[in-house]
C-alpha cells in the first residue's frame, strides 16, 4: 500500500513519506491488537499529527503467549533518508498501568545532556514516544483493556545506518533515532526546494511588501508568535539556505528584512556558514568555545563546551561559567557581522536568536531598530 501523498517544488512532483516514528507506532499499534483479541494481524494503519493517514502491510507478524511483535518497513517518499526501506519493529507486552517505552538492537542511547531524552534515555524523541503510547492506549480503550503496555523498539540495520549519520558526533551511540513531530516526511529536493523559495520570495515582492521575515522553519515561526510584531509582514522558511535566501531577497527588492532563528542555526552564521545543514558544516562547539576563550573562559570549561552534544548544552555551560551573556552578545554580533557582509548593502537587515528552551537569547542592534520601527507603523 504504497503513501500516495504528494506536494509540488516549483513544478515538481514529490512524494511524502511518513517518519520512524511513525512506523514505531504502527508496528506498537498492530502488536496490541494481536495481544489483546489474540489474532495475528497483516495490516495496520494510523491518523498521523499532520492529519495524513498511514495504512500500511506488516513485514513481519510473531504473536506469543505473552507478547507480540510487529514490524513496519519505512517509506520516506522522494526525500534522500538513509532509513528508507528499512525495518522498525515494536515488541509490546502487557504490564499492570502506564506505557513503558525503551529501544533495543539498533536504536541509538543518548549519552550527552542537551537531547530531546536524558542521558541513558532510548533516542526515540517525544514526539514518536507520544504516538506509541496514543496508539496503544486507543486500542486497549476500544477493546476495554484497563492495565498498561511495555514497548520495545529495534531497528535491525541501525547500528550500520547511523555511521552514515550525524548521531555518533552529537552523542547517540549504537543506533539510530526514532524521530518526527508531524509523523510525516516532507521530500527535500534541494534544487526543488530553493526554486520554491525563490518563487515565494518573488510572490512577497510582487505583492508590494519591502519588508520581509526569513526563518530557517518551523521553530522559528512558532517562536514569531512570541514577539508581538505587526501583522501582515511576509514571512517565508529558508530551511538551510540562509545565504541564498539572502542573494535571492536582494534580486527582489526588499529594504528591510528581520532573520529569526534558532541558536543551533544561526551560531554558525556567526561563523561564516551560510548553508547551515549538517552535511555542510557543523562547527557550533568550535564557534562558542571560541567566543568563550575571548571572554576569559577557563581551558576545563572550554573542553567541555567542545564536547557538549547540543547548543543548548553549551548555553548551560556558558551558564555555569557566568558568561552565557557576554558570549551570546559577541555571537549575535558576529552574526550580524556576516549578514552584513553577504548582502553588501542591498537592504537593511537585523538578526533575532532564540532556543526552545529559554525563549529569546537577544537580537542585533540592527534588529531593535527595525522591531521599533515596525511597531511605530502599525
Amino acid at each position: 500500500m504504497a503513501f500516495e501523498h504528494y506536494v509540488y517544488s516549483g513544478t515538481e512532483k514529490l512524494r511524502r513519506g511518513f517518519t520512524t516514528g511513525t512506523c514505531a507506532a504502527l508496528a506498537a499499534k498492530a502488536a496490541a491488537l494481536a495481544l489483546l483479541t489474540g489474532e495475528e494481524q497483516a495490516s495496520v494503519s494510523l491518523m498521523t499529527p499532520a492529519g495524513l493517514e498511514v495504512d500500511v502491510e506488516l513485514s513481519r507478524m510473531e504473536l506469543g503467549e505473552s507478547r507480540a511483535t510487529c514490524g513496519v518497513l519505512k517509506d520516506a517518499g522522494d526525500d534522500y533518508d538513509v532509513t528508507n526501506g528499512t525495518e522498525v519493529i515494536s515488541t509490546v507486552a502487557l504490564i499492570e498501568r502506564g506505557v513503558e517505552i525503551d529501544g533495543g538492537h539498533g536504536v541509538g542511547r543518548v549519552t550527552k545532556p542537551g537531547l530531546d531524552q536524558p542521558v541513558g534515555n532510548a533516542a526515540i524523541n517525544s514526539g514518536p514516544r507520544k504516538m506509541i503510547a496514543g496508539e496503544v492506549m486507543a486500542v486497549a480503550e476500544d477493546l476495554g483493556y484497563t492495565g498498561g503496555f511495555s514497548v520495545l523498539v529495534e531497528i535491525p540495520d541501525g547500528a550500520e545506518l547511523a555511521a552514515k549519520t550525524f548521531n555518533p558526533h552529537i552523542g547517540i551511540e549504537g543506533g539510530i533515532s526514532v524521530l518526527g513531530t508531524s509523523g510525516i516526511v516532507e521530500p527535500r529536493s534541494l534544487k526543488a526546494l530553493m526554486d520554491s523559495l525563490e518563487v515565494e520570495i518573488h510572490a512577497c515582492a510582487a505583492s508590494g511588501s519591502k519588508r520581509l521575515i526569513v526563518t530557517p522553519g518551523n521553530y522559528g515561526e512558532n517562536f514569531l508568535a512570541t514577539m508581538g510584531l505587526p501583522e501582515g509582514i511576509p514571512t517565508v522558511k529558508c530551511a538551510n539556505f540562509i545565504g541564498n535566501t539572502l542573494d535571492c531577497i536582494a534580486r527582489e527588492g526588499f529594504e528591510e528584512v528581520l532573520l529569526v532563528g534558532h541558536i543551533g542555526k544561526m551560531v554558525k552564521v556567526a561563523g561564516g556558514i551560510m548553508d547551515t545543514h549538517s552535511k555542510v558544516a557543523d562547527c557550533r562547539c568550535e564557534i562558542f568555545a571560541a567566543h568563550a576563550a575571548y571572554c576569559g573562559a577557563s581551558q576545563e570549561a572550554i573542553a567541555r563546551i567542545f564536547d557538549a552534544a547540543t547548543s543548548d548544552a553549551c548555553l548551560d555551560i556558558l551558564e555555569e561559567c557566568g558568561l552565557k551573556e557576554p558570549v551570546i552578545e559577541r555571537v549575535i554580533d558576529a552574526i550580524q557581522s556576516r549578514l552584513e557582509h553577504r548582502v553588501d548593502g542591498a537592504y537593511g537587515i537585523g538578526c533575532v536568536v532564540f532556543t526552545n528552551r529559554t525563549g529569546s537569547l537577544g537580537m542585533s542592534d540592527e534588529a531593535k531598530v527595525l522591531v521599533e520601527n515596525w511597531r511605530e507603523r502599525a
